[in-house]
C-alpha cells in the first residue's frame, strides 16, 4: 500500500504541488470513484487508478546522464553554491532524482541522477567495480612508472589506500584515468601524489556509458536498454 499523491508522482503526472491541484479538481478516480485525498492508501497492482480518464502505470526506474559544466557544485542543495540539480529540467523535479557519486565544481563531464537508491548504492560501490574513465590535462607528462603505480594501487600522502586503477599516457600533460572507485577528490588526489597536478578533469565514461554528441550543461533520459545495462553491471 502507498499513497495516492506519491503513486502519482512516480506516475509523472506532476511534482506533489501540481499532485495536490489535480487532485482537488477530482479528475483523479480509484476503482472508478473521484478521489481528492492524497493521502488515500492505495494498492495499484489490485486498484485502477485513472487520471482524465487514463489508466495509471507507475514509472519504474529513471535515470539521467547530465554533461555537468565546471562551476556546479554535486549536491541536492547548497548555501553557498549552485548546484546540479539547478541544471536538470523542471520537468524532472517529481521523479526526486538523486546524484549518482559526485564531481566536485570544477570538474566536468558524465554525471548519473537516479529515482532508484538501491542502483545509485551499487553503482557507487567499490565492490561492484564500475569503472569510471576520466580525462585529465595536468602538470608534468606520465612515465612508465606512474603507470605502473596506478596498476599496484596508490597509498596517499595521509595514508588513503586506493583500489587499483588504470593510467594512459596520452601525451605530453595529458593522460585518462580509470578507477572503480569514489574517494573525495580521487583523481585529482592520485595524481597529485605523482607529481603530476590536474589541471582540467573531465569524466567521459561510466561503464559502457559515455557522453556522446550530448552537449556541456545538457541532460538526456537513459533509455529502458541503457539503464537494463546499467543494473547488469551493478549486480
Amino acid at each position: 500500500m502507498e499513497r495516492l499523491d506519491k503513486f502519482l508522482c512516480a506516475c509523472g503526472i506532476g511534482t506533489r504541488s501540481q499532485v495536490k491541484d489535480i487532485l482537488k479538481t477530482g479528475v483523479v478516480t480509484v476503482d472508478g470513484k473521484p478521489e481528492r485525498d492524497g493521502s488515500r492508501k492505495i494498492d495499484p497492482d489490485t486498484q485502477e487508478i485513472t487520471c482524465n480518464g487514463a489508466p495509471l502505470r507507475c514509472r519504474g526506474t529513471v535515470v539521467v546522464m547530465l554533461n555537468k559544466p565546471a562551476g556546479y557544485v554535486t549536491a541536492t542543495e547548497d548555501k553557498n553554491d549552485q548546484t546540479v540539480m539547478e541544471l536538470l529540467p523542471k520537468a524532472y523535479a517529481h521523479w526526486d532524482l538523486k546524484p549518482v557519486g559526485r564531481l566536485d565544481k570544477a570538474t566536468e563531464g558524465l554525471l548519473l541522477f537516479t529515482n532508484d537508491g538501491d542502483l545509485l548504492h551499487r553503482l557507487i560501490s567499490p565492490k561492484k567495480e564500475v569503472p569510471k574513465r576520466y580525462y585529465a590535462r595536468h602538470q608534468g607528462t606520465a612515465t612508465p612508472e606512474d603507470v605502473v603505480a596506478f596498476t599496484q594501487g596508490l597509498v596517499l600522502g595521509d595514508g588513503t589506500r586506493c583500489l587499483p586503477a588504470h593510467l594512459e599516457i596520452a601525451g605530453p600533460g595529458e593522460s585518462y584515468i580509470t578507477v572503480c572507485e569514489g574517494k573525495y577528490h580521487q583523481v585529482r588526489r592520485m595524481m597529485a601524489s605523482r607529481n603530476l597536478p590536474v589541471t582540467y578533469l573531465e569524466r567521459q565514461k561510466e561503464g559502457d556509458l559515455t557522453l556522446g554528441d550530448l552537449p556541456r550543461g545538457e541532460c538526456r533520459e537513459l533509455t529502458e536498454g541503457e539503464i537494463a545495462a546499467l543494473q547488469e553491471m551493478a549486480k
